[in-house]
């Protein structure tokens, strides 16, 4: 058994593991061991190719892969492509916009110097997050040019989404993937095409949005057709869409970004109360 079906049977539906390209994958391996980082090995099959890897929050796993070695090459060694059957419309994904961690608030000042002591990467300040049931901190850590984003949201009490995710999950991890997008408009109807199901956000939210930022009402209407949310800051415009929950918590999320450098706070009081109508109910076993 693998560590994937491992982190399945106790974390549930979840990303265990992220791959980060670096410019010497043995010289990061090295340097992060000499920090206190704790290595990950796991035998291969045979043609399949060595990842230094590393643990990560909760317990996942950090891949470190370079242009200089069969690292390179990954995706045609160990991966084997899609049958064209199985192909669907192209959704017009560009990249990893950003990835949520969610760790206990007690820990957020320990994973945060794990990455900015590791990795090339500065934090902004710390941020509060408003759920329905509480107040999540939350602190960003990035690399230059936006390369690499991860959010580090702390959950201080269970009843939180944040929270209920840490309990549920037996631990800290990756709550969420957010892709990012030229065309979010383009993006959802090819995902509405391929089946996706967008997370239903309240019509109130549009009202009040458009009042809040003076939008043109044919755009309210377009953006409360696909779910999608809004918001803007002095550099620019950021558009959200969200997927529904997966297992105890876990989601996807794709942004526009229009010259904008944040994350979508202020949504996300709105984005938590949808999500929370699709989580299990407290005390109600899985089946």
């Amino acid at each position: 058994m693998g560590f994937a079906s491992a982190s399945y049977a106790v974390h549930g539906t979840s990303a265990y593991a992220m791959a980060l390209k670096v410019d010497d994958a043995r010289d990061a391996m090295d340097r992060a061991v000499a920090l206190g980082a704790e290595v990950f090995n796991q035998p291969v099959e045979t043609g399949e190719v060595t990842i230094p890897s590393i643990r990560g929050v909760g317990g996942g796993l950090i891949y470190l892969l370079d242009d200089k070695t069969d690292l390179s090459r990954i995706w045609d060694i160990d991966f084997a492509p899609v049958d064209d059957e199985h192909k669907k419309q192209d959704a017009h994904l560009l990249r990893v916009d950003h990835i949520a961690q969610t760790v206990a608030y007690e820990e957020m000042l320990t994973w945060v110097l794990f990455y900015t002591s590791i990795f090339e990467m500065q934090k902004t300040p710390m941020v509060d997050i408003i759920d329905p049931s509480g107040v999540v901190r939350s602190q960003v850590v990035e690399a230059p040019q936006g390369s690499l984003r991860i959010t580090l949201n702390g959950a201080e009490n269970r009843r939180t989404l944040a929270g209920h995710f840490i309990a549920e999950t037996f631990g800290s991890g990756i709550q969420h993937l957010a892709f990012e997008t030229a065309d979010i408009f383009a993006t959802a109807a090819a995902l509405k095409a391929n089946g996706f199901r967008p997370l239903p956000i309240s019509p109130n939210y549009y009202g009040d949005m458009e009042t809040r930022f003076g939008l043109d009402p044919d755009l309210t209407e377009r953006l409360k057709a696909e779910n999608i949310l809004f918001d803007r800051d002095e550099n620019g415009e950021y558009f959200q869409l969200y997927s529904g929950t997966f297992g105890e918590g876990f989601f996807f999320e794709i942004v526009e970004r229009r010259d904008y450098r944040g994350y979508g706070a202020a949504n996300a009081i709105f984005r938590i109360a949808a999500l929370k109508k699709q989580i299990r109910p407290e005390g109600v076993p899985r089946l």
